[in-house]
């Protein structure tokens, strides 16, 4: 749980339908989903509550990545207005949007925030590249699921903070992983215990973002980049964020051995046998 524009309109929305109970999820949840042959857009579509999010959001997040057509190679999230999202919204706090779980069932209590966290994880998997496009604010949940995601272009006035600590919480939608992989537990440490901001030009400097653009070149960086994906090879570009994402946990025995495997299998795709 958390506290707190990209390639223009799609011409096809496939994928999550208009009459379906996930389409009635989305919508509780201030999402919208927008599929255009290969590039799926996830909209956090709460402006007027800087798009923060409840239990709905986080299902509604779930559901899409269920239900994606196969064809997707590239998501991109976003949010709609002046911030990516500012998180939990505070109105739960007071039993808004489903309240927090009863933890009297501790069983039931993490089957629940293993259920929320499946908006999360589900953007890693391989066979998709997933690009956030943050401006303004990325706080405690908005900030977990831009870490969420492979590439984070980012504007010049985003501002990321994990909030959760502050309100008695811990980052629980799985943004520590990623947090302590890409600044180190020292920095992760002072980074949620302060709650402090990290402004956009410190987020590249620390890597917290790949690119920084002025506010207005947002969109078109992402659309830059989302092109550039596409022009990959799509079997190599699945092979090669799997390798990726398992370099961290492996030896260097085993991430030869997972190169060999990968190599063996594009080989095989590009030349038969």
């Amino acid at each position: 749980m958390a506290d707190a524009q990209t390639a223009g309109r799609p011409e096809a929305v496939t994928g999550i339908g208009p009459g379906t109970d996930e389409a009635a999820l989305l919508a509780e949840g201030g999402l919208r989903l927008d599929v255009s042959g290969a590039v799926a857009t996830i909209t956090l579509d709460r402006p007027e509550r800087r798009n923060a999010m409840t239990f709905a959001t986080w299902r509604g997040l779930a559901a899409i990545g269920r239900s994606l057509p196969a064809e997707v190679r590239v998501v991109v999230l976003r949010g709609e207005g002046p911030s990516f999202s500012a998180g939990i919204d505070l109105g739960m706090f007071s039993g808004a949007g489903g309240g927090f779980p009863d933890t009297s069932d501790p069983k039931a209590a993490d089957r629940l925030i293993a259920e929320l966290q499946e908006g999360y994880t589900w953007l890693r998997r391989p066979d998709f590249v997933t690009v956030a496009a943050v401006q303004g604010h990325a706080i405690g949940g908005g900030f977990q699921l831009a870490l969420a995601c492979d590439i984070r272009v980012a504007a010049d006035d985003a501002k990321f903070c994990m909030k959760e600590p502050a309100l008695g919480l811990v980052p629980d939608l799985t943004g520590t992983k990623p947090l302590v992989e890409i600044v180190g537990i020292g920095r992760a440490l002072e980074l949620c215990l302060t709650a402090r901001t990290v402004p956009a030009d410190e987020a590249a400097r620390i890597g917290l973002a790949e690119i920084v653009v002025p506010r207005d070149g947002l969109d078109g960086a992402v659309r830059d980049l989302v092109d550039a994906l596409l022009a990959v090879n799509p079997g190599a570009a699945v092979a090669t964020k799997r390798l990726l994402w398992q370099a961290a946990e492996n030896s260097l025995e085993e991430q030869c051995a997972a190169e060999r495997r990968e190599q063996i299998g594009r080989l095989r795709e590009l030349f038969g046998g």
